[in-house]
């Protein structure tokens, strides 16, 4: 009888608007069992970084979870996102919804990337999990980030900034977080969606604007390549140095789509 009571009045209070940082999350299928999407969106200078993009990917990713969008079209406006930042201002940081069946959150933090992160570049690990092409919850930013996070976790603890994920027939995907790119004769190249990866909105971006050749690529390619980058929506670009053993010394082209993104 108690558990009955206490939906009952998140029901009653879930009328009330969006949850924010603290306040309470209603027991649903998201809090269960993964059901729901996320955004996470770079915000500078209080305006949040392709907001339509983010509200369109996640749109689509509730319609693919069969997630009502009612609540999500009413209450995820570029209105209240705006109002919500002006309340919770921000210069350089991040803002965070989730969307699940009975919630819609709204969370800040600040950008952890740093400038030395950018001179250094990142160094890249393989994972030993495989990306599963053939899930729907692949190509989607749904609530189900546990390898993903676990992943994270184990590359940190071995001494790399992020891990490089292949999918069962060995073909490169993403990493834990972002998309990859890659140069050869200042051409780029970025692995297939359907190879199972989720389309980064900073991936759009440099696919929209530049010339990029979709393919697939395994590990054993990796020595055709002379630069590497990754993409994702709070780090922007970030040059990669290594991929376990293997270097990467040149970012001519990485700066130069660097230096373009920095003037949007």
């Amino acid at each position: 009888m108690v558990f009955c009571k206490v939906l009952i009045e998140q029901v009653i209070q879930w009328e009330e608007g969006i949850v924010n940082n603290q306040e309470r999350i209603y027991f649903d299928q998201g809090f269960a069992f993964g059901m729901g999407v996320f955004e996470t969106i770079a915000v500078e200078q209080g305006c949040p970084l392709f907001l339509p993009w983010h509200l369109e990917r996640m749109e689509k990713g509730l319609d693919i979870l069969g997630i009502n969008k009612e609540n999500f079209l009413e209450q995820v406006t570029k209105e209240k996102i705006v109002k919500y930042l002006q309340k919770n201002p921000m210069n350089h940081g991040a803002l965070k919804i989730m969307v699940s069946e009975k919630n819609i959150i709204f969370n800040t933090r600040e950008n952890p990337y740093t400038k030395e992160d950018y001179e250094r570049g990142f160094h890249l690990g393989i994972s030993k999990v495989l990306r599963n092409e053939t899930s729907l919850f692949t190509y989607v930013k749904s609530f189900h980030y546990g390898d993903n996070l676990l992943e994270k976790r184990k590359c940190k603890k071995a001494g790399y900034d992020e891990v490089l994920l292949l999918n069962t027939k060995g073909q490169i995907t993403e990493t834990t977080a972002s998309n990859i790119f890659f140069v050869k004769n200042k051409r780029l190249f970025t692995p297939k969606t359907e190879c199972g990866l989720l389309e980064g909105v900073v991936r759009r971006y440099v696919i929209e604007n530049f010339d990029v050749q979709e393919t697939v690529i395994t590990k054993e390619n990796l020595v055709e390549y002379e630069e590497v980058f990754l993409t994702n929506s709070i780090m922007g670009i970030m040059p990669v140095i290594g991929i376990e053993e293997k270097k990467f010394k040149s970012r001519e082209v990485v700066n130069q789509l660097t230096r373009a993104y920095k003037n949007l």
